[in-house]
């Protein structure tokens, strides 16, 4: 298969649409060959889930605090385990430093909501060298489509 020996075309339509929505064969391997083919060609590469993004400005390119999961029912005073917010870093602060391109390839699209999907494309459009893949679930066939053509109502 020329596709995956080369990935010009699959590089071409990223560019040119800058978040791309894709359907993968189920057993895997074509996803990886792609994600090679695009660091060969000078791209920075980070690969997630996009359950528990959230906002995925913020979560990206922001200052973001977290706070640890629920215990349950506790006492409320002085022992109480609430919980401390903890400030984490940008996850592609140190990425977009450099002069390459960054490919965020996000795993399990599916479960994003069409608001989610338009903030992703608005973030593609503010920083010119982020370029997103969003895995929308299996194909019999490796295909891609735009972002912006699944429609954001």
């Amino acid at each position: 298969m020329p596709l995956l020996l080369s990935g010009r075309t699959f590089r071409r339509d990223l560019e040119r649409s800058k978040a791309l929505a894709l359907y993968a064969p189920l057993e895997g391997g074509a996803e990886t060959r792609l994600l090679r083919r695009m660091r060969a060609c000078g791209y920075h590469t980070e690969m997630s889930s996009v359950r528990g993004l959230g906002d995925p400005e913020v979560f990206l390119l922001g200052l973001h605090g977290i706070r640890p999961p629920h215990l349950g029912h506790q006492r409320v005073g002085k022992e109480a385990a609430v919980g401390e917010v903890q400030m984490v870093m940008p996850q592609l602060g140190p990425a977009l430093s450099g002069p390459n391109p960054v490919l965020i390839w996000l795993l399990e699209g599916q479960v994003l909501s069409a608001a989610e999907r338009s903030s992703l494309l608005a973030l593609c459009e503010r920083e010119p060298r982020l370029h997103f893949v969003l895995e929308m679930g299996g194909s019999r066939n490796l295909r891609w489509q735009p972002l912006a053509d699944l429609g954001i109502s």
